[in-house]
């Protein structure tokens, strides 16, 4: 994403770039330092049900995100948003794969597979090239399709050695890349985007909840408090990570943004290894060897064609 400017706007004052560029790159490494330790966070709640936390998380998350609207006088753009035809199914469908999203990943967290669900936003990067291949029909070059390779023979190796599907990482990866495709074709901004998905299923999320209280097996009214105002912290844990993703975005490049983004699961990685101690085994590690070098030789031929393209002036 980047901000226009007019015309008549005041030309940049020297050394304003380098300025802009390092308090961005600093706004997305936060983002995504934050996003590595979420983990902390959900595992708080381990005791209540992962369908009523994401529940909480879509209500939250929307009356955070409103009030922030609101300040920005972005009303206009939702209301537009949700008055087209087009714009409406595209999130209502990313808005979908969001929340499967979710589920899964707090589901996982509470279940003490924190490394699996790390190992599912190692592989985004490259299920993003493979969808763009395959889904919108862009050319790879060979080094693309070698770090493909490595990384669906990193979840092979996991599945013989380990005996079961790593099905978690799986479809962290898959719903987070059909995210993205569907983000890319939608208009909207991050935080606009955002709150029209979770707007779009507020009335599930809300019906879902009374349902929850009106039983006696919701937790908001009946957890302790501190358990209480976790729940209600939900909406910030959410917006503020992505609030630091849209400031950095629209500073730096993409090429950046793509190497910054392997800190949330290497600091997932991290918690699930030397905090919560799950185990590590060789085979295990075995599979991530290969997913990491599929990653690296990703990274380097990205930085490459991102250095072509600047010598040619592109």
């Amino acid at each position: 994403m980047s901000a226009s400017r007019s015309e008549s706007a005041p030309l940049p004052v020297p050394g304003s770039h380098s300025a802009s560029a390092k308090s961005g790159a600093l706004a997305a490494a936060l983002c995504y330092f934050l996003w590595g330790l979420v983990p902390l966070y959900w595992k708080q709640l381990g005791g209540i049900n992962a369908v009523e936390l994401i529940a909480h998380r879509h209500v939250w998350s929307l009356a955070f995100l409103l009030l922030l609207i609101g300040t920005q006088g972005g009303f206009s753009e939702v209301l537009g948003a949700l008055r087209s035809g087009h714009s409406l199914w595209i999130n209502l469908l990313s808005a979908v794969l969001l929340t499967i999203n979710w589920l899964v990943y707090v589901w996982g967290v509470g279940l003490g597979e924190v490394i699996e669900c790390s190992l599912g936003y190692f592989l985004v990067p490259l299920v993003n090239v493979a969808a763009g291949r395959f889904v919108l029909h862009e050319h790879l070059r060979r080094v693309q399709w070698l770090a493909i390779g490595l990384a669906a023979a990193g979840v092979v190796v996991m599945i013989l050695q380990l005996g079961r599907v790593p099905w978690i990482a799986l479809v962290l990866a898959a719903t987070w890349g059909a995210y993205s495709l569907m983000r890319k074709q939608s208009p909207l901004g991050s935080v606009t985007g955002l709150t029209v998905e979770t707007l779009l299923l507020a009335p599930v999320a809300i019906a879902f909840l009374a349902w929850q209280h009106h039983t006696g097996v919701g937790a908001l009214g009946q957890a302790d408090p501190r358990t209480q105002i976790l729940i209600l912290s939900a909406g910030v844990i959410t917006a503020t990570p992505l609030l630091l993703f849209a400031y950095g975005a629209r500073r730096i490049r993409l090429a950046t943004l793509g190497l910054l983004q392997f800190i949330a699961p290497t600091v997932q990685l991290v918690l699930g290894v030397w905090v919560y101690h799950e185990p590590f085994s060789p085979a295990r590690a075995a599979g991530f060897a290969f997913i990491w070098a599929g990653l690296a030789i990703y990274t380097a031929d990205n930085l490459w064609a991102q250095a072509q393209r600047r010598r040619l002036g592109l």
